[in-house]
């Protein structure tokens, strides 16, 4: 076990608001975390963070052993499997499915003019596979529907074997069987131990796959818990950091919240 993302005091200010205030935290490789909060807590500013796609105004971030501000991040960042949104928008629609996987090798996300060695295809194909897309390696990635695009995403994540994984709202926008069905597969990666250590952020409990082991709440920029997720994901946690009385129940690994009856 080797700690893969730790971060001391860090405070992150943009145009005079701080978007996160003095946080500490530490990541195991083998721990799978997952972070919630209010709209506006500094959930994705965490996220970059870690993802070394941005600085810390005060305090120290390292990641994966090295610190942020010190280090060639060129070098870094294809250690760090990193899936979101506003990543999926980089992506041409024209690409193909096998080649967005494809060229996470070389960290661009549009095919050009690199050349890729018979492993790396096969290696694509075989993620491709293990996230039940096998069958849109042809397909544009335009055409995907949101679920698919959201596993395309998550495949070339883990394409180039990253030692850390970062997943922004992974099961955001999509319908029910589809959420499902992406919960399914993360929830089976995430409790493989040859899985990195993993970060997530979502909004909602329901959205927490099985198998994950810790989470961290945030509110206004600030840890308001970290810990085990059955210490903090719990109706008086919860209650207290969205302010408002809430029931919290989990069944199988899954958590399920609603507003107290008053």
């Amino acid at each position: 076990m080797s700690t893969v993302l730790e971060l001391s005091d860090v405070t992150v200010t943009r145009s005079g608001t701080t978007i996160l205030d003095q946080v500490s935290w530490k990541v195991d490789s083998s721990e799978r975390w997952v972070i919630l909060g209010p709209n506006g807590a500094g959930k994705t500013t965490m996220l970059q963070v870690a993802a070394a796609l941005m600085h810390p105004s005060l305090g120290t971030a390292d990641v994966l052993g090295q610190r942020i501000g010190s280090v060639d991040l060129f070098e870094l960042r294809p250690r760090i499997g990193f899936a979101s949104t506003a990543m999926a928008r980089r992506v041409p629609a024209s690409e193909s499915v096998i080649d967005v996987v494809l060229t996470a090798a070389y960290s661009v996300t549009g095919r050009w003019n690199e050349q890729y060695e018979e492993l790396d295809v096969r290696r694509a194909s075989r993620v491709l596979a293990e996230w039940k897309l096998s069958h849109l390696e042809q397909r544009r990635f335009g055409e995907l529907s949101d679920g698919e695009q959201k596993r395309v995403q998550i495949a070339r994540a883990v394409m180039t074997d990253p030692e850390l994984l970062l997943l922004d709202e992974p099961a955001a926008s999509l319908d029910l069987g589809a959420r499902e069905e992406l919960l399914q597969l993360l929830g089976g990666y995430a409790s493989s131990p040859y899985a990195p250590g993993i970060i997530m952020v979502t909004h909602h409990v329901e959205e927490i796959p099985p198998g994950f082991t810790h989470a961290l709440l945030l509110d206004q920029g600030k840890v308001a818990a970290a810990g085990p997720i059955g210490e903090v994901i719990t109706s008086e946690v919860l209650s207290g950091t969205f302010g408002l009385p809430l029931t919290v129940d989990e069944t199988d690994g899954r958590f399920t919240a609603r507003a107290a009856d008053r």
